[in-house]
């Protein structure tokens, strides 16, 4: 499996997301996925807990191995926190991604489902952890100021010991896939098993197993999931 990291990143004063990026873009650097890092859905409660919440980041990269991010661009003058973390990738989503990718961000006629309706009688939860629709969650949807265009959401998962927690869920994700995410235009576009001790700037250490950065078409289309 291709090697790929992902960071988290928070901008010095001064420095904006496209400035970060457009040097990025000057030093050669490709990354696989650049999003804007926005609000957390699900908080982490045990792991990585104090790095991950008591910072605002900006920016969410995506990197192959081969290609980390330059040292000159994780200098304090450039940004003020950085996490990361290493996984291994299947050859299968790294090759053609990009393309896979600008067809995803900009569909073609027929490549994103309708509504499902959900929304006209939402069914409302006291806490979004448990991946449902709080009212929090449910006001910051209808005020984001981002445009209709797609939306992701990076998981980090860790699991119960033994196989049977992973296995489960599998069966869980395949099922999801499949169904309630398929519907709404889910799709994975990145996932990989978390391999440690990659020696990047900021890398995690508190035990994650796993990667998953979810694609959607629209915050209504996420909302709705």
């Amino acid at each position: 499996m291709p090697l790929a990291t992902v960071h988290l990143l928070a901008m010095a004063n001064g420095v904006t997301v496209a400035d970060y990026v457009n040097a990025l873009r000057s030093a050669s650097v490709q990354p696989l996925v650049v999003s804007r890092a926005i609000r957390w859905v699900i908080k982490p409660e045990k792991l990585s807990v104090p790095k991950l919440l008591d910072t605002k980041w900006d920016l969410l990269l995506i990197i192959p191995a081969a290609s980390q991010l330059p040292t000159e661009y994780l200098r304090k003058n450039w940004i003020s926190e950085h996490w990361s973390i290493g996984a291994g990738v299947p050859s299968s989503l790294i090759n053609n991604f990009h393309e896979r990718n600008k067809r995803l961000l900009h569909p073609q006629k027929g490549d994103v489902p309708p509504l499902t309706g959900s929304m006209d009688k939402p069914r409302m939860a006291g806490s979004a952890q448990g991946l449902e629709l709080d009212e929090d969650l449910l006001q910051w949807s209808k005020d984001f100021e981002l445009g209709k265009g797609a939306v992701s959401m990076l998981n980090l998962l860790a699991f119960h010991p033994g196989k049977e927690a992973h296995e489960s869920y599998m069966k869980y994700g395949k099922a999801f896939a499949e169904s309630i995410g398929a519907k709404r235009g889910g799709t994975a576009k990145v996932v990989g098993k978390v391999v440690p001790k990659q020696g990047t700037d900021g890398e995690d250490a508190d035990g994650w197993d796993e990667i998953a950065l979810a694609h959607y078409p629209s915050i209504a289309h996420f909302t709705d999931m």
